[in-house]
């Protein structure tokens, strides 16, 4: 845009310049009358009769009757009294003019025929297929107005309780998953574990009642699904029932990256099962998952609620996580003083169950706080028993442990158990 102004103006003054030069002689700044041009007429005839008289061309006597003639004439001229002439302008008007009223056209023309957008440069543009948070939520917007104004249509429920699950929101996931329908939900393996995920998580990682009973119609049509097999290992494990956690797990070991994180806490979690001796027995599950990994394990490994498995952490391992949660001034006039404030631990990769709870009040805030295995949700779930943990924090007005859009959220650094000093804020809107 600065490139094509100055081309602009430039162009202007240059066609300015040629258009004002003639303007810029100045004018005589004397009067002049017609006697004054006569007197200067007569002058020169005389001149001319003084040369002819000289060269011999005409007599002393001619000359003399020409010259009292003309000087009878210039007196008679003398006698009559002329009109002015008014003297020039200087144009001083008409260049000022020229210089305001040309730039003006040109603008009002170019406004009017050309372009005045390109002035402005373009966004800079996305990379191909990079869609942003707020486009996502406005298509998530618009497909839940549709179904709204179209109930009976099971698979843009279906696309819709996906999408609220991929954007973290499980409570809506689990409403628009109750529209699916049983035509399609009973028969897609897929959907049954996930509608199973999203609803244990809204109980904050149980699996027992309804969503066991949806991973077991999942695993009844495909034995083999990973996320199922992951769920239901969780599940059995959760009732202490450790011979079937143990041969789900031991199904699932073949289908999961042998490096991942949930392969190796699987392996654990196997070895602390038959008393610490299945370490090396599982070493061989573990290689051969690297020949027989399945797509479907990622989901598992994704799975929201398989748990951690160490009962006890090992001699020397770091067993808490400590800071302090702060609030963002430009959220705190949508707080009041006894909402409550949880901040919770959980594994970045595997399950969304909170290893750790700590439950305090805004009024509380800024709030230190320390997470350790004291303050696991569950004996078997604690964070003592993973490498890594992510602190998030989230307050909610009615005081529910289930996530609900308005919460005000934050969400700290991935840390290592025993880290001190994590700065976590709350400047989050959960949408």
């Amino acid at each position: 845009m600065a490139t094509f102004l100055i081309a602009a103006a430039l162009l202007v003054a240059a066609t300015l310049l040629v258009l004002l030069r003639p303007w810029r002689r100045a004018a005589q700044a004397a009067e002049s009358t017609a006697r004054d041009a006569n007197t200067a007429v007569y002058r020169d005839q005389l001149a001319e009769l003084d040369r002819d008289l000289a060269a011999g061309t005409i007599q002393a006597a001619d000359h003399e009757q020409a010259r009292g003639e003309l000087q009878k004439r210039l007196l008679a001229d003398a006698e009559v009294a002329e009109p002015a002439i008014a003297p020039r302008s200087s144009g001083r008007g008409t260049m000022v003019a020229l210089a305001v009223a040309l730039p003006l056209l040109a603008s009002g023309i170019y406004a009017w025929r050309g372009n005045p957008a390109a002035l402005n440069p373009p966004a800079p543009p996305t990379q191909r297929g990079e869609v942003t948070q707020q486009q996502i939520e406005q298509m998530i917007a618009a497909l839940a107005a549709r179904v709204e104004k179209n109930p009976d249509d099971p698979k843009a429920w279906m696309v819709l309780a996906r999408s609220y699950r991929a954007m973290g929101r499980p409570a809506d996931s689990a409403k628009a998953f109750e529209h699916v329908g049983a035509e399609m939900l009973d028969r897609d393996p897929v959907l049954l574990t996930e509608y199973a995920d999203v609803l244990a998580t809204t109980a904050n990682g149980d699996l027992q009642g309804k969503p066991l009973k949806l991973v077991q119609q999942a695993l009844a049509i495909d034995p083999n699904n990973a996320m199922a097999l992951s769920m239901s290992a969780t599940a059995a494990y959760q009732r202490q029932d450790m011979k079937t956690a143990a041969a789900q797990w031991q199904q699932l070991l073949p289908m999961l990256p042998p490096e991942s994180d949930y392969a190796k806490f699987i392996v654990q979690t196997l070895g602390e099962i038959r008393g610490g001796t299945a370490g090396a027995a599982a070493s061989a599950p573990v290689a051969s998952a690297a020949r027989a990994s399945a797509p479907a394990a990622t989901a598992a490994s994704a799975g929201t609620t398989a748990p951690t498995a160490a009962n006890k952490p090992a001699a020397g391992t770091a067993t808490s996580v400590s800071g302090r949660v702060t609030l963002s001034p430009a959220l705190a006039s949508k707080v009041q003083p006894g909402d409550t404030v949880f901040v919770f631990a959980r594994a970045p990769q595997g399950p969304r169950m909170p290893l750790a709870v700590k439950r305090g009040l805004v009024s509380d805030l800024p709030m230190d706080f320390v997470l350790d295995d004291s303050t696991a949700m569950s004996p078997q779930f604690k964070l003592s028993s993973v490498p890594e943990v992510r602190i998030e924090v989230r307050v909610s007005r009615n005081g529910s442990a289930t996530p609900a859009a308005g919460d005000l959220i934050g969400q700290g650094p991935v840390v290592k158990p025993g880290a001190t000093g994590v700065a976590v804020q709350i400047d989050q809107i959960r949408p």
